[in-house]
């Protein structure tokens, strides 16, 4: 069985709609700069760890486990709360957008396919270092 673990570090991201412009009677869409860089730094984290890993060609399960800094202004009984877990951050960006761009950045790095996912977990926590941990784990007949 083929395990990706990598941490990509900083604030989480969510992936950006598509944004279009109009010029007469062109129009294009174009994936927001943001975007674009976060998704470049999470293949660079890949490749950084996994330079010559050949993709996954089976079965695709991913995990993503998502820290958010905790707020300076909080007490210290709050922030021990957070640390613990008691306490879970309901902030942007939502869960759905965080894999979308993780999982989509990895498309045909991590693995052939993106629709070779069978199963996703994500959960977001608060952490004095910001940052997200990706787990991909392959069938155990990938290879």
């Amino acid at each position: 069985m083929t395990t990706f673990s990598f941490t990509v570090p900083g604030k989480p991201f969510g992936k950006q709609r598509p944004k279009a412009t109009r010029r007469g009677v062109h129009a294009s869409v174009y994936t927001p700069k943001e975007t674009v860089n976060y998704e470049n730094l999470v293949v660079a984290m890949f490749k950084q760890k996994y330079p010559l890993d050949k993709p996954i060609d089976g079965e695709v399960r991913g995990t993503i486990r998502a820290f958010y800094q905790i707020p300076q202004s909080k007490s210290k009984k709050v922030k021990e709360r957070m640390l613990n877990g008691e306490i879970k951050p309901m902030v942007k960006p939502d869960l759905d957008n965080i894999q979308k761009v993780i999982y989509d950045a990895l498309n045909g790095i991590a693995y052939t396919d993106d629709s070779h996912i069978i199963a996703m977990r994500c959960a977001k926590f608060y952490s004095d270092v910001p940052r997200v941990e990706v787990l991909i784990e392959g069938a155990v007949n990938d290879e």
